[in-house]
């Protein structure tokens, strides 16, 4: 099942913008060169970061931040382990002081 995926400043809609046939399907948003995995379950990670990757990769991102957050390093940890063998990862390393630091990964894409 392919998921829509937020990006940074997304669209979320109030109670009063959901119909009532909607409940259980995420917000359309536009995907941007971010993906902040704050607000996913860490079990959606294994699904949610591959799918965003090809869709930054078809939309011409060449690179592109996802943000696991700090924490224990649990969630980096599975992050890497996805981009270490997705095809359409060219490099990946922590971000700079300016971009998260160790809370955040830049992915550099092999564009198709």
């Amino acid at each position: 099942m392919r998921r829509r995926v937020p990006a940074r400043g997304g669209y979320a809609p109030s109670v009063s913008d959901r119909h009532d046939d909607d409940e259980d399907e995420p917000a359309p948003a536009e995907l941007g060169d971010e993906l902040d995995l704050h607000t996913f379950r860490p079990s959606d990670v294994g699904e949610l970061v591959p799918d965003y990757l090809e869709e930054a990769a078809a939309r011409g991102f060449r690179e592109v931040r996802i943000v696991h957050g700090k924490g224990t390093g649990v969630l980096r940890t599975r992050v890497h382990a996805i981009l270490e063998r997705h095809p359409r990862v060219e490099s990946f390393r922590l971000a700079g002081d300016r971009a998260g630091g160790w809370g955040a990964t830049i992915v550099v894409l092999r564009l198709a």
